[in-house]
């Protein structure tokens, strides 16, 4: 975290590189990505968007989950275009892809703050175990069929897929 409070206003007004979440007036400074990570965010953004090129695709977008609290999804998926600089509205998949240093409990917290704004569905994908999770009844559970998949509307991408050439 970064030094004292900010309001939501200066944060909305303020440009980060890379770009921070505001939790509860502090600017919260992200785990450094890797090539993993990115190589994850890539295949995961390129194969949905093959497999159903109508979804509308979000890597990295501000999403206000509460009244005091914007997160950045690493990737966020909604059925159709909100038009909007930040997403209030609740996004149809969102995706946590894991880091070098992520705490558990951080991570928790954020797919419950998604779960509680009504994203009905949550993954996390870990580069490092070469693993998913589907979020559910605050649950991590781990995805062991070899497909992450969603439900109404159905759409799965293949594991394999997500971590080619990690």
């Amino acid at each position: 975290m970064n030094g004292g409070l900010v309001s939501l206003e200066e944060y909305l007004h303020t440009s980060y590189s890379p770009d921070r979440e505001f939790v509860d007036g502090v600017v919260v400074e992200r785990n450094g990505r890797e090539r993993p990570q990115n190589k994850v965010q890539v295949n995961t953004v390129l194969g949905l968007n093959r497999l159903r090129p109508n979804l509308h695709i979000w890597p990295l977008q501000r999403v206000r989950t509460t009244p005091s609290r914007v997160r950045l999804p690493d990737i966020c998926v909604t059925l159709d275009d909100p038009r909007a600089a930040i997403f209030e509205a609740p996004p149809f998949l969102c995706i946590e892809i894991l880091r070098d240093g992520d705490a558990l409990s951080e991570l928790m917290k954020k797919l419950e703050e998604y779960d509680a704004m009504g994203v009905p569905q949550s993954w996390v994908v870990d580069p490092a175990r070469r693993i998913a999770y589907r979020y559910r009844n605050r649950e991590l559970i781990e995805v062991t069929e070899g497909w992450l998949k969603t439900e109404r509307p159905e759409f799965s991408i293949a594991l394999d897929e997500v971590f080619h050439g990690v």
